[in-house]
């Protein structure tokens, strides 16, 4: 391990996809870092969350030699994709020729994910922390920043480090640590909401979307034995206003088709959808990576890979700072993660305007719909000409 004379080089607080990632990769290198994670590592484990990682992000995972991770959990060897129902009738999203290195994404629910790195990062050697109360960061402006934090037996602990990296998510605490003077909120309210509800019912196929005139609808894994559903609402409604025979009417409404039930309904939680981005990622010896930093609308699927790109970037600045004393990379940070996160913000809107508004007319009008489906048809397979009669 490298040693600066500190406790250790980098704490990472947060215990999820990109603080766990980040402690994968410095790790690597022989870089010292400890994880604080708030949360009891069965907690953790079981959190339901995003399920899909785009190939840059297994590419990603891959380059710093942690792919086995998500093994097993390949989608992209499917010649047919995921399919879309619009308005009952399946099609299949358009093929494109110019795939990452041929390196397939994944469907990997985000509590394997997080369980797999856990089990790695602790068989690696990894300094992880569950149970870290009240963690506070101190001095993030000074060469010499301190983490304090609770112990489950109540002791108050103190590190100190080179660097922090705030990875514990949109409601942590590292963000409120840069002084609000500092810190710009940049945000896309997109106008509807989505009904997120987890059942213990398989998805077949994997991840199923579907555009109708009644909203948007999706089922995706979260597991051999698990799905979330997911129905477009509007803002003002409530979760007691969708009771399981309305959720599974609706669905099958959507889908075109009853939908099987072998399961219970286990949870439900109305979601506005939005995008959030936070600038700088990065003040002082502090820096923000993943949800701690922005959030993307979940039609995308990106939240996940966003998060790993994150702790990519950060972790080959910290190497070369520590290596060869050379800042350049950590100064660059900030940038270099907002124009990809910009980037990817941008294909979301676009992803989730085209999605719902080619659906629910109600929304947007009559307009918007017949434009988003016109957007929506040239991301399609075309459908197959009819056979002229002999």
């Amino acid at each position: 391990m490298t040693k600066t004379g500190k406790d250790t080089t980098v704490v990472i607080v947060g215990g999820g996809v990109a603080g766990l990632a980040l402690g994968h990769f410095l790790l690597r290198r022989g870089v010292g870092c400890v994880v604080l994670e708030k949360h009891t590592r069965e907690y953790v484990e079981r959190r339901q969350r995003a399920g899909a990682l785009d190939a840059g992000g297994v590419g990603v995972l891959n380059e710093w030699g942690v792919g086995e991770v998500v093994e097993g959990h390949s989608h992209g060897d499917s010649d047919s994709g995921v399919p879309l129902l619009i308005d009952g009738a399946k099609r299949w999203w358009r093929m494109g020729d110019d795939d990452e290195d041929d390196v397939d994404g994944a469907f990997c629910p985000q509590q394997i994910l997080v369980r797999n790195l856990i089990r790695t990062f602790l068989r690696d050697g990894g300094d992880l922390r569950f149970g870290a109360q009240d963690v506070s960061l101190h001095d993030i402006d000074t060469e010499q920043p301190l983490v304090r934090y609770r112990e489950p037996d109540g002791s108050t602990r103190t590190l100190t480090c080179d660097f922090v990296a705030g990875a514990d998510g949109y409601r942590g605490v590292s963000r409120t640590a840069i002084p609000e003077d500092v810190l710009t909120c940049s945000s896309h309210e997109f106008g509807y909401a989505w009904l997120t509800v987890m059942t213990e019912v398989p998805a077949d196929p994997l991840a199923l979307l579907a555009v109708h005139s009644r909203g948007f609808a999706a089922q995706i894994t979260r597991g051999p034995s698990a799905s979330r559903l997911y129905l477009q609402c509007p803002l003002t409604d409530t979760v007691e206003q969708w009771p399981d025979e309305r959720i599974w009417s609706e669905l099958g409404a959507r889908f075109g088709e009853p939908v099987e039930r072998t399961g219970p309904i286990t949870s439900k939680q109305v979601v506005p959808l939005r995008g959030v981005v936070f600038s700088p990622m990065g003040y002082g010896r502090l820096y923000l990576l993943g949800d701690a930093a922005h959030l993307i609308s979940p039609m995308s699927a990106e939240g996940m890979s966003l998060a790993l790109h994150d702790a990519d970037v950060l972790a080959r600045a910290v190497i070369q700072q520590v290596e060869k004393n050379d800042p350049s990379l950590l100064d660059s940070y900030s940038d270099t993660c907002l124009n990809h996160t910009w980037q990817r913000q941008a294909s979301a809107v676009r992803m989730t305007q085209t999605m719902h508004d080619s659906g629910d007319a109600t929304y947007e009008g009559e307009f918007r719909k017949q434009i988003a489906r016109k957007e929506l048809e040239t991301m399609l397979e075309p459908l197959a000409e009819p056979h002229p009669a002999s």
